[in-house]
């Protein structure tokens, strides 16, 4: 390491441009390339997943995106004269637009007064995993709108229509989907109220803005110049930071163009990115003021900080990357694309860390010190920093009362993680939109007019051999009618060979609601088995909602070798750096108390819905199946982190004195103030993106500050010293014979460290509070 910031710092002009030629290049490329990302939650040998692959093969004009206009009358009937004409007019307008396939009306001469009943497409954002939840009977593939039931409301106040376009919606260039859009809403008045909904619509109500990223930009810098006292040290973690996950973020959409990466992961990489890339950048420059008031000369200080916190970033980015590489067990292309993704903008923040800033640290020179210490080192000469303040009054109140503290600690972070056993997996849809956009009004008004389960559909799919299975799938509709939680059945619509069938079943519940996957196993385990008793006929239940239940599904079943896996890693790494069994045990004990509490914050926000609506995030709904094993691989990683800092400084005193009282009061009181500095920096960051309105990403957020804050201010500067104290030196022991076994690894160069520790003889708190020589 030492090496390395010896050569930046060198050729810091060289270095500089560099990172700055990778920035400029790599976006190049990404803008030259276009983003190509794919939510594909689709896994293969589960059920829906062979439903979607019966649909793709045997029905292939169903392979793009259906959306849904929806229209209702605050007076009157949508069959009124004056309505039935604009709206078909509308409609044979958007029939002609670019990259529309086809446009399924309720206006048709035969049409009667309409129910709920079998919506031949349905009006859910695809479904079978990206495709129309069902093939329509005539659905036409050129410009012309085609009429099918079951479109109108049974008050005739309300009806939709289905709009195909010829691709998936990540696919659908933005200009064909804002077309159509414009086109619909212009047909709106006073009288009549006009909504779209589906995905492709949805990609219109993404946010454009970054305001999410300049107010957590902003906040970050506000609070570094409070730590710091000066405007360019503050300025270059915001630069290392922003180089690096720049950079990261271009590299993300070239990425999506080799393997399947979600929309959005950039985000989520960028939310992570800025916040350990701040995060380190601060712990290195912490260690080079250090330096510098030891009267250390720029170059000296800047390369010393490198050797000895550079080394320390490395290891905790390790970490982070191990957590985040570990979804890779779990084999599913969604969330491969997403670990890659993460782990990438990691590796570059750590790299810039480690090479950009201390060539940064070089130009600013002394002025890495305010002004008031630049004066002092001057008048006075170096002195040795001992900690004062708060920092060292707390760090000797945790050791005069460690089972009392460590008591309030434990219960507050029991009392935080109760909601988790009320985790609730499954979709969460366009009704968990925001009230004002136009894709929650649509998905209301069919909730209203058609039941909430329209907008969510089951899509069964069946594979046909012989007459006895076709006589078995002509009795199933009547049998799925007879099903409770059914609302509607549509008609059977056979392929061009006849050997495929597919048909909608509509439920009573919404597509979230437990009642339909409830619906989903019991068709699955009871009703489609008997309808099949004594044929060959396979009949598979495919859609959105079956789709999201079989990945949840999944997800879970692995759940838990993926926390074990990657439990075992961070203990294994911290086994090596600290030679203990005690600190890896707790560190994983830790690391479960963040992550239960803060997927309590989570469930109580967004599934309990306190706070959703007044956030701008919509209403309550269930939590993404995807979310916790991305959630626990951060938070991992990122709990190791400010384990590493904290037990690293501990583990260096406990070496030098072997006294534990004196190693635990002494790191605590060291470090946590810049631990402190960094998770508001962090917190800060994560809650910024709350302002992005994604309800995914605002999960992320809000789970990833919540843990931050627990893991800061409850666990690492409160519940973990109280432990070390009560513990004493057994936090140390370590059996001889796997101490010979082990290889011998240091996370900060011995000939680095901070001299002045060794010189001075600590002695316990004074009685204001200060530790003192």
């Amino acid at each position: 390491m030492a090496a390395i910031a010896r050569w930046c710092i060198t050729h810091r002009l060289a270095a500089v441009l560099l990172w700055l030629l990778a920035l400029v290049g790599v976006a190049a490329a990404s803008g030259v390339a276009g983003s190509a990302y794919s939510n594909d939650y689709d896994v293969p040998g589960t059920e829906s997943g062979r439903a979607a692959a019966l649909l793709e093969k045997n029905f292939p004009s169903q392979g793009g995106d259906s959306d849904t206009i929806v229209w209702h009358t605050t007076q009157g009937s949508v069959r009124a004269a004056a309505v039935q004409d604009r709206m078909t007019d509308v409609l044979d307008e958007v029939a002609g637009l670019p990259g529309v396939a086809s446009v399924t009306g309720p206006y048709d001469p035969g049409t009667g007064t309409g129910t709920a009943a079998a919506p031949a497409q349905s009006p859910a954002q695809g479904a079978a995993t990206g495709g129309s939840a069902a093939p329509a009977d005539g659905a036409a593939q050129g410009p012309e709108v085609t009429s099918a039931p079951g479109r109108i409301s049974e008050d005739g106040r309300t009806a939709y229509a289905t709009v195909s376009f010829d691709r998936h919606a990540d696919e659908i260039p933005p200009a064909q989907i804002e077309a159509v859009v414009d086109t619909v809403r212009a047909a709106a008045d006073d009288r009549v109220q006009v909504e779209l909904g589906g995905s492709a619509v949805g990609v219109t109500e993404a946010p454009s803005s970054h305001t999410a990223e300049i107010v957590g930009v902003a906040v970050a810098a506000v609070v570094l110049f409070l730590a710091f006292g000066s405007l360019a040290a503050s300025l270059l973690p915001i630069a290392t930071a922003l180089v690096s996950v720049g950079t990261a973020y271009a590299g993300i959409g070239l990425l999506g163009h080799v393997m399947t990466v979600a929309d959005f992961a950039p985000m989520l990489g960028l939310l992570i990115g800025l916040g350990v890339g701040i995060d380190y950048a601060l712990f290195i420059v912490t260690r080079h003021r250090k330096g510098l008031k030891r009267g250390l000369p720029v170059a000296e200080a800047a390369r010393n900080a490198v050797a000895t916190t550079g080394r320390a970033v490395v290891f905790a980015g390790a970490t982070v990357c191990i957590a985040l590489l570990g979804m890779l067990i779990l084999r599913l292309g969604f969330l491969n694309g997403v670990a890659v993704a993460a782990s990438l903008t990691v590796v570059l923040t750590v790299a810039a860390s480690v090479t950009l800033l201390p060539a940064l640290l070089s130009f600013i020179g002394m002025r890495a010190l305010s002004r008031r210490e630049r004066a002092r080192l001057i008048e006075h000469g170096p002195e040795p920093e001992l900690p004062t303040g708060f920092a060292a009054r707390w760090s000797a109140f945790v050791e005069r009362h460690p089972k009392l503290l460590g008591a309030v600690a434990a219960v507050v972070m029991v009392v935080l993680a109760l909601p988790t056993f009320g985790l609730h997996l499954g979709t969460s849809d366009q009704g968990n939109n925001p009230a004002g956009s136009t894709t929650r009004q649509a998905y209301d008004l069919l909730a209203d007019g058609f039941g909430p389960g329209v907008n969510g559909p089951l899509t069964l799919v069946a594979e046909l051999d012989g007459a006895d299975d076709r006589l078995a799938l002509a009795a199933l509709p009547g049998t799925l009618r007879a099903t409770d939680g059914v609302e509607s059945v549509g008609p059977v619509t056979y392929s061009g060979g006849g050997d495929t069938a597919v048909l909608t079943v509509v439920p009573e519940s919404s597509p979230q609601s437990e009642q339909t996957s409830d619906l989903v196993d019991r068709l699955r385990a009871d009703v489609l088995p008997a309808a099949a008793d004594g044929t060959s006929l396979d009949v598979y239940v495919g859609g959105v909602t079956a789709g999201y239940d079989d990945f949840a599904q999944v997800i879970v079943g692995k759940l838990p070798l993926f926390v074990g896996v990657v439990i075992a890693l961070g203990c294994l790494l911290l086994l090596l750096a600290f030679r203990s069994i005690g600190i890896p045990l707790k560190a994983a004990l830790m690391n479960v108390a963040a992550v239960a509490s803060a997927f309590g914050v989570v469930v109580a926000i967004f599934q309990w819905g306190i706070g959703t609506e007044l956030l701008g995030l919509g209403r309550a709904g269930p939590i993404e199946p995807f979310l916790p094993v991305i959630m626990v691989s951060v938070l991992f990683g990122l709990s190791m982190d400010y384990q590493v800092f904290l037990v690293s400084r501990m583990y260096e005193e406990w070496l030098e004195t072997g006294d534990n009282r004196r190693a635990v009061r002494v790191g605590l009181a060291e470090t946590s103030r810049v631990i402190n500095s960094a998770a508001v920096i962090m917190i800060a960051v994560f809650l910024a993106f709350v302002l992005s309105g994604d309800r995914v990403i605002a999960m992320f957020g809000i789970g990833l500050a919540a843990a931050v804050a627990l893991d800061a201010f409850v666990l690492r500067t409160l519940l973990v010293p109280a432990l070390m104290h009560m513990l004493g030196g057994a936090n140390w022991w370590l059996p001889g014979w796997l101490d010979r076994l082990l290889p011998r690894i240091s996370i900060e160069n011995p000939e680095c460290r901070d001299p002045d520790h060794a010189k001075i003889p600590w002695q316990r708190a004074s009685d204001d509070g200060q530790l003192v020589p």
